[in-house]
């Protein structure tokens, strides 16, 4: 697969899909920040190791490009290839000045 070259950083959050539970484990996505460019609603893919290797609430700045599915249905795309920073994890506040 060639990787898109238009992506650009958006801060995401982990959070726990509510019901879909998986048996032996909960079910985690990746969604925007709100007050950026993107809908909260759309769902952050490619990079597993960020749902994987860190706890709930994790937010992370990753560079992410928007993508269209053949149904037309949208989403965010961040490779593992690309830059990925730690903001917080969920037991550290985070201060806005």
């Amino acid at each position: 697969m060639t990787l898109p070259d238009n992506h650009q950083p958006v801060e995401v959050e982990s959070f726990e899909i509510p019901g879909n539970m998986r048996p032996g484990g909960r079910r985690v996505a990746l969604r925007p920040v709100s007050g950026q460019n993107f809908s909260e609603s759309l769902l952050l893919e490619g990079n597993k190791s960020l749902m994987e290797d860190y706890p709930v609430g994790t937010r992370f700045r990753v560079q992410a490009t928007l993508m269209k599915r053949a149904n037309g249905a949208e989403y965010l795309f961040s490779s593992w290839q690309w830059d990925v920073k730690i903001i917080a994890k969920p037991d550290q506040e985070i201060w806005l000045f």
